[in-house]
């Protein structure tokens, strides 16, 4: 069984319909769990709260990570995967408007595996969710779960 699931960490609406809608334009048809602010991703990722019991050793492929979340930043959750061995690991890509440097410098000092500035025209948006989906979902190898260790 090889669930390849894209965890979508984005508050805007709009933003989350493009993204859905350019995953299915090009193709994409993984599972995609949203995941509306900071906390509601960790829950996902660490099966906590509404979550709680969620078979961890099915973790993302990729995860599309947008900065500017409510109740916890994407910055803030991108710190807590890199801090625990269950998901230091996971790709996370950060899929973002803003146009910060700042954001930039820490979201790869932090970790983060790539950084995409959200492009405004959904032709464009949709062209960077394809080249992101052929690259996370059928190139890139991903890292092994921690139940992959046969040590």
């Amino acid at each position: 069984m090889d669930l390849k699931i894209i965890l979508l960490v984005e508050d805007n609406p709009d933003d989350e319909l493009l993204a859905i809608r350019a995953l299915k334009k090009n193709n994409i048809m993984n599972e995609v769990v949203v995941a509306r602010d900071g906390a509601e991703a960790l829950d996902y990722l660490f099966a906590t709260g509404a979550y709680e019991g969620r078979d961890t050793s099915v973790m993302p492929q990729v995860i599309l990570l947008d900065l500017k979340l409510p109740k916890v930043s994407g910055l803030e959750v991108l710190k807590r995967l890199r801090d625990d061995d269950r998901t230091r690991l996971l790709p996370v890509v950060i899929l973002t408007s803003s146009r910060e440097e700042r954001d930039l410098k820490e979201s790869y000092r932090l970790g983060a595996n790539s950084y995409i500035r959200k492009p405004v025209d959904f032709t464009q948006f949709s062209e960077a969710i394809r080249q992101l989906g052929l690259y996370w979902l059928v190139l890139n190898e991903a890292p092994p779960t921690k139940d992959a260790n046969y040590e």
